[in-house]
């Protein structure tokens, strides 16, 4: 069955649209519109501004196109929806707004008090993982689906938790934790295992866990939130297998090994570049010792 009966407002969430347009219109406000209001001087960079759309770009991809209402129907999606928003989306927000708009960002009154206990790597990365191995418990997830207004809070509290877990590893704000090298690669490691346990309750059950995906009645009333109400009391529908050939017990299962392969892809690449630059500046200081001592050498020779 084609996902055009649920209309055109289900598919593309033009009100989304409209939110993503806002932000982006803000962002290029502040940095570089206002910029000489908050005294700064640093004009924005390119790499920053091409993070911060790339973040937009695929915020809307994964929340506000077809990809969300394929994300109430099976549960393969919904996971790859999660991997990206949570896993990929904060790395593109967090270099992609200036520093400078972060530090004022993070040392509000309010903010500050917050950041500082929130950020503290075991805090951080504890913090992300218990949250997001709760929302995968069945009767909590099945309750979050069920309600726009928990689902929203939920998620963004698990986005904001997300931010949190990967700070230590790339804000450049003066004052905030930065990890050195060694303890970035340890932070990496054990984010990837520590996540792998709920993954794996996904991936080895026996049964089909999560209601909102098999039982009708409950997938049914969980599509009111990407839905409107009006156009699923005028259609008939028996369940999400309408809309797909998988099994959704294969669905689950596929579902939280595309979860982890897509999480082990981007840590492997955060892992190569803390690598690779912490290996640079390894080889890099040899170097700058020997050339400082030999102009040393020849200032002292020349005064001589």
């Amino acid at each position: 069955m084609p996902l055009s009966i649920f209309g055109f407002q289900a598919l593309w969430s033009p009100y989304f649209i409209g939110v993503i347009i806002f932000l982006t219109v803000i962002y290029f406000l502040v940095t570089v519109t206002w910029r000489k209001d908050f005294k700064v001087s640093e004009p924005l960079k390119k790499s920053e501004a091409i993070y911060f759309l790339l973040a937009m770009i695929v915020l809307y991809v994964i929340k506000g196109s077809p990809v969300d209402l394929l994300g109430h129907i099976m549960f393969t999606v919904h996971m790859i929806q999660m991997a990206f928003l949570l896993l990929l989306v904060p790395i593109f927000l967090i270099k992609g707004i200036p520093w400078w708009v972060w530090s004022v960002v993070v040392n509000a009154p309010v903010v500050r008090k917050v950041f500082k206990i929130f950020t503290q790597p075991l805090v951080a990365i504890f913090l992300f993982i218990a949250l997001f191995s709760f929302y995968h418990i069945p009767s909590i997830f099945d309750t979050i689906k069920l309600s726009e207004t928990a689902h929203g809070l939920y998620t963004f509290v698990l986005f904001v938790a997300a931010v949190f877990m990967y700070w230590p590893l790339l804000n450049t704000v003066e004052g905030q934790h930065q990890l050195k090298p060694l303890y970035k690669i340890a932070y990496i490691i054990g984010n990837a295992v520590l996540i792998t346990p709920a993954c794996a309750l996904i991936i080895f059950a026996s049964n089909p866990m999560y209601a909102t995906y098999t039982d009708a009645d409950v997938w049914l009333k969980a599509m009111e939130l990407c839905v409107p109400q009006s156009t699923l009391s005028g259609l008939s529908l028996s369940g999400p297998e309408l809309f797909s050939s998988m099994s959704p017990l294969s669905d689950q299962q596929v579902g939280g090994v595309l979860m982890k392969i897509i999480q082990e892809i981007i840590f492997a690449v955060i892992l190569a570049r803390v690598f690779r630059k912490w290996w640079n500046s390894e080889r890099k200081d040899p170097d700058e010792i020997t050339a400082n001592a030999l102009k040393e050498f020849q200032q002292q020779t020349i005064y001589k």
